[in-house]
C-alpha cells in the first residue's frame, strides 16, 4: 500500500506543532520541512521494503538516520532541548504508526 506523503506529513506536523509551540511558536517552518522530510523517508523505506529491496534492520537503520538528522535541526535552534526534540519525533512517529507497520508488514515504528 503506497503512503501519502503528504497527508503524512501533515498528520506529522500536527503531532509536532502540539509539542513544539507551546515554548517555540516560531518553529512551524522548521517542523514543517522535517515532517515533509520524515514523511518522505518513510515512504521510500515501505517502498524499498516491500519490493524486497532492503531488509527489516536496514529499514530500521535508515529511520535512526532521519531521525538523527531531524533531531539534529531541532537542537541546532537556539534553546531547544533534547527532551523536547525526542518528544516531537516520536509524536510525530506516534501518529502514523499503524499506518506505516502495516504498509511496511512489519513494526517499524
Amino acid at each position: 500500500m503506497p503512503i501519502d506523503v503528504n497527508a503524512t506529513a501533515q498528520s506529522m506536523l500536527n503531532a509536532m506543532l502540539g509539542i513544539l509551540q507551546q515554548n517555540y511558536p516560531n518553529i512551524q517552518t522548521y517542523a514543517t520541512s522535517e515532517a515533509a522530510k520524515l514523511a518522505h523517508s518513510l515512504a521510500q523505506i515501505v517502498e524499498l521494503k516491500v519490493a524486497g529491496q532492503i531488509n527489516e534492520g536496514e529499514a530500521a537503520l535508515l529511520l535512526e538516520m532521519q531521525k538523527n538528522a531531524t533531531r539534529a535541526v531541532f537542537l541546532s535552534i537556539e534553546g531547544m532541548g533534547l527532551l523536547m526534540a525526542e518528544q516531537a519525533i516520536n509524536a510525530a512517529l506516534g501518529v502514523v504508526r499503524q499506518a506505516i507497520n502495516t504498509a511496511i508488514g512489519f513494526v517499524l515504528l
